[in-house]
C-alpha cells in the first residue's frame, strides 16, 4: 500500500481508531492521543507493515493495541519509582473528575471482566468488528475469541443486573 492510500485509510478510520485507543488506554484521553499518534508513526515510517492478511481496520487496531500495551509496560516501570517517592513524601493522589453514575457503573462492570473478555466485547460492540477480526487484533485463535466473547457477555449481563 502506498503512502497516499495509507493516509486515506488512516483518515477514514480515525474516529474508530481513537475510540479503540481510548478503550486500550482505560479512557485516558491524553494517553489515547499519544498511543494513536505513535501507532500512526509506526505505519508511516514503515515500522508496522500492512501484509493484507486481514482488513486494514483489523491490522490498524492490532497496531494500536500493541502500542498501548508497550506504553503501559514502560509507564509501569516509571510509575513504580514515583509510587516509592510518594510513599516517602506522603503526597495525596490527584482528585478525580466527576463522571455520570451510569458511565461509572458500566465501566466498573467492564473492568471486572477478564482483560480478554473486555477487549473482545469492545472490539465487537463498539468497533463493529466480527469475532474473527477481533481474534486477529487480539492475537488469539478464533475459538478462544468466541469463548471470551460468550463468557464476557454473560458476566457483563450479570454485573449490570
Amino acid at each position: 500500500m502506498d503512502r497516499a492510500a495509507l493516509e486515506r485509510e488512516m483518515a477514514a478510520l480515525h474516529p474508530r481508531s481513537f475510540g479503540w485507543a481510548l478503550a486500550c488506554c482505560r479512557w485516558d484521553r491524553q494517553e489515547a492521543e499519544d498511543v494513536l499518534q505513535t501507532a500512526y508513526l509506526k505505519l508511516l515510517e514503515g515500522r508496522a507493515r500492512f501484509g493484507e492478511r486481514a482488513t486494514f481496520k483489523t491490522f490498524l487496531f492490532a497496531v494500536i493495541r500493541k502500542t498501548a500495551a508497550d506504553r503501559r509496560r514502560r509507564k509501569l516501570v516509571a510509575t513504580l519509582g514515583l509510587l516509592r517517592l510518594k510513599a516517602r513524601t506522603g503526597a495525596a493522589p490527584d482528585p478525580t473528575v466527576p463522571v455520570h453514575p451510569d458511565v461509572l457503573r458500566i465501566r466498573a462492570a467492564l473492568s471486572a471482566l477478564a482483560a480478554r473478555q473486555r477487549e473482545v466485547l469492545d472490539l465487537v460492540f463498539y468497533h463493529d468488528l466480527t469475532i474473527e477480526q477481533a481474534a486477529l487484533v487480539m492475537g488469539v485463535s478464533l475459538g478462544a475469541a468466541r469463548v471470551h466473547y460468550e463468557r464476557g457477555k454473560k458476566r457483563l449481563a450479570e454485573r449490570l443486573r
